[in-house]
């Protein structure tokens, strides 16, 4: 891997980009407590790319952390990426200027790694976007010696055969010590003289969350592909990288303070990692193990550096399942008694309702009453069972009950249609359950509760037990979503209001992410086509992508629609996650409880 010559095209963007660009906040750079080293003279320069906008990307703590932990190492550092929006991307292609770096306005052809981080299968039409600004080839197989490693990690890596072809090497699992760890190894391998190959092999056969995809060919079978090493002594199969000293792990204390208003504008602190709940829909509750908990003492010190380092006015206490914290109510008051008199307020986003949840809006008395939002998932009980989400409508009600005692005026709730073993009935009760717990408010304050319900479609993920189901018709969605209006004017509860994910978005995300690398082609071909920002609405193009799985010889719906045999080889079985029979035996339960459901009724 050789040195660099590090290229900056700063005055070309102070003359023919920012003066034109309608939000320059997005791309100058110069925040309170960036980081910006001297390129030049670093051994090993990584440019952390997040593919979509900024807005969205500084939002993002996974990103936060590894550019934090990388520029605390000596002789890298590490500047930040985003994509550009559609005005900018134009003035970026019409006067010719490559994408650049916030901190140094620097080429990413300038960088030694381009890292990006894969949070959703949707991002990644923004991704061969990015490459192709940076005048960098698309596929892996295509780039010569002088090109970037091009690095993948985050939630899609455990799924990535898609996007194989466009990556020399994915991290799976948890980066904060996988970073240090390949970042050294880099310098070593570069200062010793290795080629880019030579650095791939040392990583591939030192790290078991090290996967280099164009190591391994993919033989079709009996309409299966079989991966298969095409060097010696590398592993079959890989795993997550996992931090086990959760609670002394990296945490960033000094937090970029964004210029423009970004989505989650706040302190973000993780107090637990994992979830106890194994709901069967959650790739994360299953790919991210062991559960681990940061203590009352670390986390206070970290809300007060973040706060005395940035003056942001909300601390966010996030997890996968923050209601599981096993000292919740205790780390609550010790957060409200220092920062109640500052008036910084407490943010707890992804609560389970539990005996826990129903002390906590007795608790969260210093938190803006704007609402408290709850993942119920399913509506009925029965449903719930079949999901694993451990949630009786007792404790749902009681929570409920005592948020609006403690005067929350609104409450959100998420729910989940087209999941095994549902009926019209069960889609029916999304809209009930949402009128009853409205009413509950009635009897308190003298009018009902305001319930804001977000309705997404089931979307099989890899590495859950319901991975090798298959997605309804697109055509049962849409039913869906009629009985859910229907039945809201049927009861008249002009009080709850509904929002529905876009449906063909969702079928594109079940095609895409339990795919192979055979689709690399079809995303490929969608991007040349327009597709980016597949997320948007504004730019999601459902055409596009069905034109693309058709010409080469595949069906976009049933694409989302297909169900894998239990005895097949799975795309994505080699990447880290559960082994397969602890997956199946949570399979067998479900399909258990749905057959004696079935059963009941019949009789």
């Amino acid at each position: 891997m050789n040195s660099k010559e590090i290229t900056t095209v700063t005055e070309r963007i102070e003359q023919h980009f920012l003066p034109y660009v309608r939000r320059p906040a997005r791309y100058i750079g110069g925040e309170i407590n960036q980081i910006k080293k001297d390129l030049s003279r670093s051994e090993l320069t990584v440019a952390l790319c997040f593919p979509d906008i900024y807005e969205v990307g500084m939002s993002h703590t996974g990103l936060a952390i590894i550019y934090d932990i990388l520029n605390k190492i000596n002789g890298v550092a590490a500047e930040r990426v985003f994509s550009p929006w559609l005005d900018a991307e134009e003035l970026l292609r019409k006067n010719n200027i490559p994408i650049f770096t916030l901190e140094s306005k620097a080429t990413l052809k300038s960088f030694d790694i381009v890292g990006f981080s894969l949070t959703n299968e949707l991002c990644y039409t923004n991704v061969l976007n990015i490459l192709d600004l940076a005048d960098i080839p698309l596929r892996s197989g295509s780039r010569s010696e002088d090109d970037p490693l091009i690095i993948g990690g985050g939630g899609m890596a455990n799924c990535c055969e898609p996007i194989a072809d466009f990556f020399d090497m994915f991290i799976l699992g948890e980066g904060e010590d996988a970073v240090v760890e390949l970042a050294k190894l880099f310098i070593s391998e570069k200062n010793g003289g290795s080629g880019k190959n030579q650095i791939l092999q040392k990583a591939a056969s030192s790290f078991e969350y090290v996967y280099v995809p164009g190591f391994y060919e993919f033989k079709t079978k009996h309409g299966k592909q079989i991966p298969r090493p095409i060097i010696k002594n590398l592993p079959k199969r890989f795993e997550n990288a996992v931090i086990d000293d959760f609670n002394n792990a990296p945490v960033v204390e000094k937090p970029i303070v964004p210029f423009a208003q970004i989505v989650h504008d706040r302190i973000n602190i993780e107090i637990m990692r994992g979830c106890p709940g194994r709901c069967r829909f959650c790739q994360a509750t299953f790919c991210r193990r062991p559960v681990r908990f940061r203590s009352i003492n670390r986390i206070l010190e970290t809300a007060k550096k973040c706060y005395l380092s940035t003056g942001l006015d909300t601390i966010s206490l996030f997890s996968l399942s923050s209601g599981d914290y096993p000292n919740l109510e205790q780390l609550v008051d010790v957060l409200q008694s220092y920062f109640e008199e500052k008036h910084v307020g407490l943010s707890l986003p992804s609560l389970r309702v539990d005996q826990q949840l129903k002390l906590l809006p007795k608790l969260l008395t210093s938190v803006r009453k704007g609402g408290i939002t709850i993942a119920v998932e399913a509506a009925s009980e029965r449903l719930r069972q079949i999901i694993n989400k451990p949630l009786k409508d007792e404790d749902l009600f009681a929570a409920v009950n005592a948020a609006w005692q403690a005067g929350w005026g609104q409450i959100k709730l998420y729910f989940m249609a087209g999941l095994p073993g549902e009926s019209e009935e069960d889609v029916k009760k999304i809209v009930q359950l949402c009128f009853e717990l409205a009413m509950l408010r009635k009897d308190i304050k003298g009018r009902a509760g305001q319930i804001n319900a977000a309705v997404s479609w089931f979307v099989p993920k890899a590495h859950t037990p319901f991975g090798w189901l298959g997605q309804k018709e697109k055509e049962y969605f849409e039913n869906a979503k009629q009985l859910i209006l229907d039945e809201k004017k049927r009861l008249r509860a002009k009080f709850v209001n509904f929002k529905f994910h876009d449906i063909n978005r969702s079928v594109l995300e079940s095609a895409i992410g339990r795919g192979d690398r055979r689709l690399s082609k079809i995303i490929e071909k969608a991007f040349s086509d327009g597709a980016k920002f597949d997320l948007w609405d504004e730019c999601f193009n459902y055409q596009i992508w069905q034109k693309a799985f058709a010409e080469f010889g595949l069906d976009l719906d049933k694409e989302a629609q297909r169900q894998f045999a239990t005895d097949e080889l799975l795309p994505w079985e080699h990447l880290g996650g559960p082994k397969k029979d602890y997956l199946l035996s949570h399979l067998n339960c479900a399909l258990e409880i749905i057959e004696k459901s079935a059963a009941e009724n019949k009789d």
